[in-house]
């Protein structure tokens, strides 16, 4: 006799162009991270503009689909970051063609992305990581209340030592100790700022996703290993 099948998982349908999109944030982050900017008298790099992108994706991969889908695509966003730094080490040693006369403006513009990048993705990697951690945990403390406080003080922290990680592997030795404080609070409260500012929009996103998917992760029992690839 024969025995009944197990009906079929439907995959998320989400999950990938999300991902997609957090990694694409990134790689645009780490070229605007070379500027560094001054409005009414607030410091910042360039990447402001998009980086907290990556914070909202990431905190809707982990409340809708769990811690260890949101390590997954964390590591494959390191992972075009490595792409992304070797291919332009590989192009500006590339000899110019005779009748290109930009490489020495290619060089300048794009000549900090080795620091920058390896900075970036240091300080990415331990940002991202404790972002979801925390958010995770406390959805489970709170019994999956007060969403908005949770995106809020997971950013708090994860920026922080973002941010803190990110300017001092960056610009320690090239900017005075202070100017790298001044930049580093600056930077900090510009996208927690940010975060609080993108919650009209977060907040439907996130109830709308977990309808459409019928999933709202329940991260108890997950091993928070970062290095772990399973669930």
């Amino acid at each position: 006799m024969d025995l009944p099948s197990a009906p079929p998982v439907t995959p998320p349908r989400f999950l990938v162009p999300i991902a997609g999109l957090f990694s694409g944030v990134l790689i645009i982050s780490l070229i605007l991270a070379g500027k560094i900017a001054e409005i009414g008298g607030v410091t910042f790099t360039a990447a402001v503009i998009v980086f907290p992108l990556s914070y909202l994706f990431g905190d809707v991969l982990t409340e809708v689909y769990g811690y260890a889908s949101a390590r997954k695509v964390v590591w494959a966003g390191f992972a075009v970051q490595v792409i992304w730094i070797v291919s332009y080490g590989i192009a500006a040693a590339l000899p110019p063609a005779p009748f290109w006369t930009h490489q020495q403006a290619f060089e300048t513009i794009l000549g900090a992305t080795p620091r920058l990048a390896l900075a970036g993705m240091g300080a990415y990697l331990v940002g991202e990581f404790l972002n979801a951690y925390v958010l995770a945990r406390l959805k489970l403390a709170l019994a999956g209340r007060f969403v908005a406080f949770r995106l809020i003080a997971s950013t708090v922290v994860g920026q922080a030592v973002d941010s803190a990680l990110f300017l001092t592997l960056a610009f320690a030795g090239t900017l005075p100790p202070a100017e790298l404080v001044r930049l580093g609070v600056s930077v900090w409260l510009l996208k927690v700022g940010w975060e609080i500012l993108a919650l009209p929009l977060s907040l439907p996103l996130i109830a709308w996703l977990k309808r459409e998917e019928g999933l709202d992760a329940d991260d108890r029992g997950t091993d928070f290993n970062p290095f772990r690839l399973r669930a």
